[in-house]
């Protein structure tokens, strides 16, 4: 007698595969495109170039969903019901080095790091399993909750404006600025005018229009309210894009405000191939190698909570072969980002989610959904309307991606003894604390060693080797499977 597949093994018929599939791409395509917009936009590339990495980005994650969903051979690929997208986890780190290196310089080191990081990643897989005494839910929550409130700061600034540049909240008086040049231009002519002292400049003193005006905050908060009442009263599918359909209402909405313009969408080819090395060669240096590791380790226990809970939802059990094979698709798959001019690559937990709210346990359903991917990836029109979309649109969606980044560490840290166990209350407090440097005193490094600045900027990372250290001094690591699948179920935004 044939024996029965099992429902994670199911080959569904194609129509289906097809729909299913693209469930899964709608639920994490917001969150997907995020982090490419970050990123282009601390790294002030050009918007053509920004569109490339949202293609990019969606490329890699077609690709890398097939690799751990289908499987290659027995060293890659945990072949559950997986979508892999860029973790937010990496976004602090990556917008220190193009804050500090804008342009293809900064992008050619982000992409060395996450090259350099995702091959030593793969060759610690198989020593996971034994760190993951290390991060209890204590430390995972604590290190959630930190990337969700840093990442805050770039949803309120998509609203407002960002601190420094044209939409800076304060701008020199232009009537000082022309005073002060007509006095230069003089002295420099010769006339009886004391030439100015070197280094003389103005001071921004100014309140500046283009700073946090109404009308970009009213759009803001349809987009938020839309959101929020789909949320309320939508039901199964529809509640699970909340986000999505936010965005897209607030498009049509910029868009009828002509805030929104579809030159560059017009000027955008129907098809590009994605090609490695699209800014030059990487450039590798060490520190922002470790820097982004560490990132990686955070990352890679982050998954196997999800896969471990994925196993609960299909009822299929994962070896330990299994495990790290998945594992070290997170490392592949990071590697094949940095080849690609893309960013460090994780299981979507709204993903996981969706697979017990939707009872579907095919792995074939999130192949399908990696094909799709790869095929809009290959679309320049579509990440030209994307990089179109004014900030102030993703802002009101950026409040509640990044807030559910946050609530889903409180969530986890609801389950940790706080009573009994007071010196939680020490891990949590410190390495918030800690992660929180980098956000309220970003100057704060200025006399350390310049080569240490990326591995100190995140306060991500901050929190991490704050929490793991914490925790192993006041309670010596004793975290559990167990735990890591609770922690996962808490879901929310990756």
């Amino acid at each position: 007698m044939a024996q029965a597949v099992h429902s994670v093994d199911e080959v569904l018929p194609a129509p289906k595969l097809f729909t299913l599939g693209l469930q899964h791409v709608l639920v994490m395509y917001a969150g997907a495109i995020a982090v490419p917009l970050i990123v282009g936009r601390a790294l002030q590339l050009a918007p053509q170039d920004v569109a490339f990495l949202i293609s990019a980005d969606l490329f890699v994650c077609g690709v890398v969903s097939i690799i751990q969903s289908l499987g290659v051979g027995p060293w890659f690929g945990i072949r559950m019901p997986v979508m892999m997208g860029v973790t937010f986890a990496s976004v602090g780190p990556m917008v220190s080095i193009g804050m500090a290196n804008p342009g293809s310089d900064g992008a050619r080191l982000i992409f060395g790091a996450i090259i350099g990081a995702g091959i030593l990643a793969m060759l610690i897989a198989p020593l996971i399993g034994r760190m993951l005494r290390y991060f209890p839910p204590v430390v995972t929550g604590t290190i959630i909750l930190v990337i969700g409130i840093s990442l805050m700061r770039v949803g309120i600034n998509w609203i407002f404006g960002n601190p420094v540049g044209p939409t800076a909240p304060r701008i020199i008086n232009p009537e000082h600025a022309a005073w002060l040049t007509a006095i230069t231009d003089a002295a420099t002519a010769g006339a009886e005018i004391p030439a100015p002292p070197a280094g003389l400049a103005l001071a921004p003193k100014v309140d500046n229009p283009a700073y946090a005006p109404i009308g970009n905050i009213v759009i803001s908060l349809i987009v938020l309210a839309v959101i929020v009442a789909i949320a309320r009263y939508a039901k199964g599918f529809l509640s699970n894009i909340a986000v999505l359909v936010g965005i897209v209402v607030g498009g049509v909405l910029a868009a009828a405000l002509g805030m929104m313009h579809f030159d560059k969408v017009a000027g955008a080819a129907w098809f590009a191939p994605i090609t490695p090395f699209h800014f030059g060669m990487p450039t590798f240096d060490p520190i922002l190698i470790i820097t982004m590791l560490l990132v990686m380790i955070v990352v890679m226990i982050e998954s196997t909570g999800m896969f471990l809970a994925l196993s609960d939802i299909t009822g299929k059990k994962i070896s330990q072969a299994e495990l790290t094979a998945g594992l070290r698709t997170d490392g592949l798959g990071t590697v094949i980002g940095g080849l690609f001019n893309t960013f460090p690559y994780t299981s979507f937990s709204q993903n996981v989610g969706l697979v017990g709210v939707t009872g579907v346990r095919s792995r074939y359903v999130c192949v399908a959904g990696g094909a799709i991917m790869i095929v809009l990836g290959l679309i320049p029109k579509m990440a030209a309307l994307v990089e179109s979309l004014p900030t102030v649109v993703l802002g009101g969606a950026g409040l509640v991606m990044f807030g559910m980044v946050a609530a889903t560490g409180v969530r986890i840290l609801s389950a940790v003894d706080f009573k009994t166990s007071r010196n939680n209350l020490f891990v949590v407090a410190i390495s918030v604390g800690l992660g929180m440097i980098p956000v309220v005193a970003p100057d704060f490094k200025m006399w350390l060693p310049h080569a240490i600045h990326p591995l100190i900027d995140s306060g991500i990372l901050l929190a991490s080797i704050g929490a793991v250290g914490l925790n192993a001094f006041f309670n010596g690591g004793g975290g559990t499977e167990a735990e890591m699948r609770a922690a996962a179920m808490a879901g929310g935004e990756h």
